[in-house]
């Protein structure tokens, strides 16, 4: 082509060619991120100086916390830096995720001798304040902030009525990044309304009652306050438990408080049963923090030297009426060991700004869910026909858990992280922290496999000495990894335990956990009406569980509250929040609609209709189902007179020695 034709045809071409196609050769470069800043990791040394932390708790009726607190800066001034970040606690240890109730604080103010200083929040860490520091100050920081408690479940967990408190001191404080949170001296006091008592397992407590009923302790480390929560209130009892062990117990009224001697009893021998499954005490005092409430929000939470822990108030007045309740403080109490002194080595960190990983929370919590069935069956706070309804309802579930297909339960330990416990529409696909009792049963087989293998001369006894145990009243702390749990369990009894444990903790689609049972000289069966668990645990929640037959939940006004994956109701269109108005065309009632589903055994019934009501939308809608209720129980194998089971849940004899007065 000649050059004039060329140039012509280019110009054609240029014409023709779509403005945005041309734009792209002239787009302007993207611009640079900004790099995000690196913090130091905390060290693990000596803060200069010692802080103190005062708290007005005084005002219960609005539930605001006044707090003032004073950091010493004179020896971060000395080393030249120009500014101090302060941090509130984020990652706390037995919540396994980020749960500081950093929204709870309000009106921050800081001075440094006297002068007002503006603090900075972190953009990309909204639980950090950045602070300027004078050079060569000898000032204090003083700091004054409220946090402003939950008045009402929708707002948080309730933890100061006028009746009661719950105060976790990790809400009132701040502490200096940088360090080691076991390496910052403080000195905390508290004011409480006039006529109440208050206990929170730190050293030093002492009480002065004058224009103010104010608490204070003895100078300590910002870890160990955090790890020593406060109850406290009008209605108080004090029962000493033996081998330095308190029961605290705080109720909504004071007729709540009336223990029998019977009662009390059976809390001193769990306390004797666990120290002796362990054979050592890793504190040197515990307190058992107890509050029996109707008002203030539920809690069961692990510390080294205490727990906090709630019940319904008629947890005395109506003891034989709340078996299925009595499992928290043998749960609570077995974390001292489990928990504490041993932690996951990744659960284990510097400061509450560092985020812990959770995989090993099967051993955690799930061992310790174990071991509080079998406690408390041993100590009698639970009876064995409760204990073997309990393990009936977990193996009954995870029999015919849709989510255990494609979800291991190790992958579940994070679920505190991804779910942060709220409300799922379909929690049996999801998968819920079912690290707890899937992992009582694995460990439920594990001690059975171990009693099989040794001829019964070993047990998960042995394990829990080997691997728990330590010197007595040696409260620190010692971490581990999956290898040391295989190595330490292969100490008892030689098995391949790390296959054992890498498939059933952390595979997917895994048989259903019955061995334990089978192999403990058990069946799970299967009969139209509850075990004791499940029939307790229906009366105090107040609704109908028909999880296993039509494969829903309804709470006491025919609401439905959950749904099970690929059941019979899933299949019929039944979702979350639907209201059964009728069963048949009759008016809905717990009674009726057991009757149509026992009706429907028949084979020639037609299905099950209900009338439903969602969003002001009626549906009629047909299940179909033949089976019958369904509840799941532990039947003893027949011709089976020795079982592994029963002698797992009996008091060990030979322990009996040990039990110190």
């Amino acid at each position: 082509m000649k050059l004039n034709a060329l140039l012509a045809a280019s110009a054609l071409t240029a014409l023709l060619t779509p403005a945005p196609l041309m734009a792209q050769t002239a787009k302007s470069q993207p611009p640079i991120a900004a790099a995000l800043p690196q913090e130091a990791p905390p060290v693990d040394r000596a803060f200069p100086g010692v802080m103190t932390l005062d708290v007005d708790a005084s005002d219960t009726g609005r539930a605001i916390f006044k707090v003032e607190q004073r950091i010493p800066l004179a020896g971060i001034a000395s080393t030249g830096a120009d500014h101090i970040t302060l941090l509130y606690p984020q990652w706390l240890p037995g919540k396994h995720a980020p749960r500081g109730d950093i929204s709870g604080v309000a009106g921050l103010q800081m001075w440094i001798g006297g002068v007002p200083v503006k603090w900075t929040r972190d953009p990309l860490d909204v639980y950090a304040f950045k602070v300027p520091v004078p050079q060569g100050t000898n000032d204090a920081l003083t700091i004054s902030f409220q946090y402003l408690a939950p008045l009402r479940s929708a707002e948080g967990r309730v933890n100061v009525t006028p009746a009661m408190m719950n105060l976790q001191w990790e809400q009132v404080a701040l502490y200096p990044a940088g360090w080691a949170t076991r390496k910052i001296r403080v000195k905390p006091s508290l004011v409480l309304p006039i006529d109440w008592t208050g206990v929170a397992a730190m050293d030093g407590q002492t009480k002065v009652v004058g224009a103010t009923n104010r608490i204070t302790w003895d100078e300590t480390d910002f870890e160990t306050m955090v790890d020593s929560p406060l109850f406290a209130g009008p209605h108080y009892a004090r029962w000493e438990l033996g081998q330095n062990v308190t029961l605290n117990v705080w109720a909504d009224e004071a007729q709540f408080l009336a223990a029998k001697p019977e009662h009390i009893e059976t809390h001193k021998k769990l306390v004797a049963e666990t120290i002796a499954l362990f054979g050592s005490r890793p504190f040197d005092r515990y307190e058992f923090l107890l509050g029996l409430t109707e008002q203030m929000g539920g809690i069961g939470l692990e510390h080294h030297r205490s727990s906090e822990n709630t019940r319904e108030t008629d947890y005395f007045v109506k003891w034989d009426d709340n078996g299925s309740e009595r499992g928290l403080l043998p749960h609570e109490f077995v974390h001292s060991w489990n928990g504490k002194y041993r932690r996951p080595a990744k659960l284990w960190t510097h400061d509450y700004r560092t985020p812990m990983q959770t995989n090993l929370l099967w051993v955690y919590e799930g061992q310790t869910s174990y071991w509080d069935l079998v406690l408390a069956a041993r100590s009698g706070m639970q009876s064995r026909e409760m204990v073997l309804g309990e393990w009936a309802r977990f193996a009954g579930f995870y029999s015919e858990q849709a989510g255990r297909v494609w979800r291991s339960v190790e992958d579940t330990t994070l679920d505190p992280v991804i779910a942060a416990r709220k409300p799922k529409p379909w929690a049996s696909w999801h998968r819920g922290e079912d690290y707890y009792n899937e992992g009582s049963l694995v460990w439920l087989e594990a001690d059975v496999t171990i009693r099989r293998l040794s001829r019964g001369t070993k047990s998960l006894d042995d394990f829990a000495r080997a691997f728990f145990g330590g010197r007595d009243g040696d409260w620190g702390e010692k971490t581990y990894e999956f290898e040391d749990i295989v190595s330490t369990l292969n100490g008892v009894q030689p098995f391949d335990w790390a296959t054992f444990l890498n498939d059933r903790m952390r595979g997917a689609n895994q048989p259903a956990p019955v061995r334990g049972i089978d192999m403990g000289g058990y069946d799970l069966v299967w009969k139209a009406e509850p075990n004791i668990f499940d029939k307790e645990r229906m009366r105090e929640g107040k609704q109908l569980d028909l999880t296993h037959s039509l494969g829903m939940i309804i709470d006491s006004k025919g609401v439905v509250t959950q749904v099970m994956w690929d059941s019979p109701a899933f299949g019929a269109g039944l979702v979350n929040g639907m209201k059964i108005l009728a069963v048949g065309g009759v008016e809905y009632n717990e009674t009726r609609l057991k009757a149509a589903i026992t009706a429907a055994k028949s084979d020639n019934n037609p299905p099950i209709e209900l009338l439903i009501e969602r969003n002001g939308r009626f549906t009629a809608i047909p299940i179909s189902y033949v089976n019958g209720l369904r509840y799941p129980h532990l039947e003893p194998k027949a011709g089976t007179r020795d079982r592994l089971i029963d002698r797992l849940l009996l008091i060990d004899r030979l322990l009996m020695p040990r039990l110190a007065p």
